[in-house]
């Protein structure tokens, strides 16, 4: 039997094993396979499918990219080359420290065969990877500092700075219903009604009991000429606080 039959016989047995999650009997496999065919990427690759199920993602990672060098030193099917890259980026994409590294290795895969599946991992990451940066990003005291300079730009009457700062505001603490309320109240200033709305609706969604969203949710729909809706916004104001002046606007 040639090196190249007992190689493939040993990665039989290292998938029958990983098939019953014996991990280390068909890592023993697959290793072995590789010292009888050292040319064949799949042995490495697999490895790295047992180490990502032993959560031993770090070494999956290296393990994976030390496939794609080996492949393609020995010009391995480009659809391999993606499958290993993947495999990496999937490793890296277990901790958010190495989101960067996963987006990263997903690209490289694409590089090399575009699948609908792959593209969606990429976007799942990238998206992990802006939910991370806002996260790192919120600071509710600096939020309240910006809320309150946006309350002086907006008595000053200087609306697109105001909307600068309550959108800083939000960015470092999103929330802060008020500081929606807020931002709607400067697109009222400045006939951007749309936009002003759309606040409304988030500051209501974040929380309801607030009298001054529904207060100014109606006030943008006047404006826009829906009078019954506004009504609506109107009397919700008056059932939550019926002796609040602002809410007989």
């Amino acid at each position: 039997m040639s090196n190249s039959e007992e190689a493939l016989k040993e990665k039989e047995l290292g998938n029958a094993a990983y098939k019953k999650r014996n991990f280390e009997e068909a890592l023993a496999h697959y290793r072995k396979g590789l010292e009888l065919d050292p040319t064949d990427m799949r042995f490495i690759l697999n490895e790295a499918a047992v180490l990502y199920e032993q959560k031993n993602y770090e070494e999956c990672a290296k393990t994976a990219l030390k496939a794609v060098e080996v492949g393609r030193a020995n010009r391995a099917d480009y659809k391999l080359i993606a499958k290993a890259f993947s495999r990496a980026a999937l490793a890296y994409r277990q901790d958010e420290k190495t989101y960067d590294l996963a987006k990263k290795y997903y690209e490289s895969s694409l590089a090399e065969h575009r699948t609908p599946e792959t593209k969606a991992k990429l976007s799942e990451v990238e998206k992990l990877i802006k939910e991370k940066i806002e996260r790192e990003y919120r600071d509710p005291e600096k939020a309240e500092q910006e809320r309150a300079r946006g309350n002086e730009l907006f008595k000053e009457g200087r609306y697109p700075e105001a909307i600068k700062a309550y959108t800083e505001s939000i960015k470092r603490n999103p929330d802060e219903a008020k500081t929606y309320s807020n931002r709607a109240a400067c697109y009222n200033k400045l006939t951007e009604y749309d936009l002003g709305l759309r606040d409304c609706n988030k500051c209501i969604e974040l929380d309801s009991q607030f009298v001054k969203g529904h207060v100014r949710k109606g006030m943008l729909l006047k404006a826009k000429g829906q009078f019954e809706k506004a009504l609506e916004c109107f009397q919700r104001a008056l059932e939550l606080d019926e002796h609040n002046a602002v809410s007989r606007y």
